[in-house]
């Protein structure tokens, strides 16, 4: 039944409730039956899809909700603006739908974050009705609100998406130069390559900088040969002969092959290994999730790689 009394956007306002000859005490029942959920005061989803839906689709249904009633007067910005974009969710605060109002803001209320900045017109885009930050604007934002690391991460993603360029980024900063925390954004610019093809291979290279190691080769090709491509290590320090990897579970299920399973996909990416070490004779190491969150350990594991001989 909630699928029935849901629009396509997956959020029934109150205005279009009573339109549609359902009062406020019915509201109050479908709602006690599970059948709607009240994301906020005047907007509902359904019951059984609210419950389903993991954070990132539950944010993005307030999102509809706020801007449905706010309508023209805000645009969908920072983290918020973020997820519109299909970017990762990595370090941002989805407690609240993050706008900047056309008219001013700077408070948070109701689940709400009014953000203040000026809007240009390189700094908007339209999604259907609902105006929201262009990727550039959005990276820069949320580097300003959030830091490098978080910068860095959504620049990689856009970029590498094609949804902005390292010279829109540059070309935008000098309209924010005033602006808390925009000392950040030069060194996001000057971080954020687009070849990151993950959250983790981000957060690798800014781990590489915090414990002053050299900078990598990023996709790095190795060939037999006769030409052929072997494979792509995320990393490579060809100077000291080694290779490096991300070990994340998604590499793995999102390049599945028809018919593998996550094993096949495993085993495969060993035997790549292999023949890049057999081809190249240089080192190889892979990092996984607590690895960069654990300097340390994974600085030393990798000063000892970087500095064990070389095999003649």
């Amino acid at each position: 039944m909630s699928n029935e009394l849901v629009p396509a956007s997956g959020v029934l306002l109150r205005s279009v409730a009573l339109r549609r000859g359902i009062d406020d005490n019915a509201l109050a029942r479908l709602v006690r039956g599970g059948v709607l959920h009240r994301i906020r005061q005047g907007a509902y989803a359904s019951g059984p899809d609210w419950l389903q839906a993991d954070l990132r689709r539950r944010h993005d249904l307030s999102s509809v909700a706020v801007t449905l009633q706010y309508g023209a007067t805000v645009a969908l910005s920072h983290d918020s603006a973020v997820l519109r974009h299909g970017g990762p969710d990595h370090g941002l605060d989805l407690d609240g739908v993050h706008v900047t109002h056309f008219d001013g803001g700077g408070r948070r209320s109701a689940g709400v974050v009014h953000h203040e900045g000026a809007l240009g017109v390189l700094d908007l885009t339209r999604r259907g009705r609902v105006w929201l930050t262009s990727p550039a604007r959005t990276v820069l934002d949320v580097a300003v609100a959030h830091g490098v690391t978080t910068g860095v991460v959504v620049a990689d993603d856009f970029i590498r998406r094609r949804l902005t360029t390292t010279a829109e980024l540059e070309q935008l900063i000098p309209t924010m130069r005033h602006w808390p925390g925009s000392l950040a954004l030069p060194i996001v610019t000057g971080l954020a390559t687009g070849l990151a093809e993950s959250v983790g291979e981000s957060l690798g290279l800014l781990q590489f900088r915090r414990l002053s190691l050299p900078r990598p080769v990023q996709q790095f090709e190795v060939r037999w040969p006769d030409g052929r491509l072997i494979g792509r290590s995320d990393w490579a320090w060809p100077e000291h002969g080694l290779l490096g990897e991300f070990d994340g579970v998604h590499k793995y299920v999102r390049y599945l092959r028809p018919g593998e399973t996550i094993t096949d996909a495993v085993l495969r990416e060993k035997r790549r290994e292999d023949q890049m070490r057999e081809v190249t004779g240089w080192g190889f190491v892979r990092l996984c999730w607590a690895d960069l969150f654990d300097d340390d350990r994974t600085g030393e594991r990798l000063r000892q790689a970087l500095n064990r001989p070389r095999a003649a």
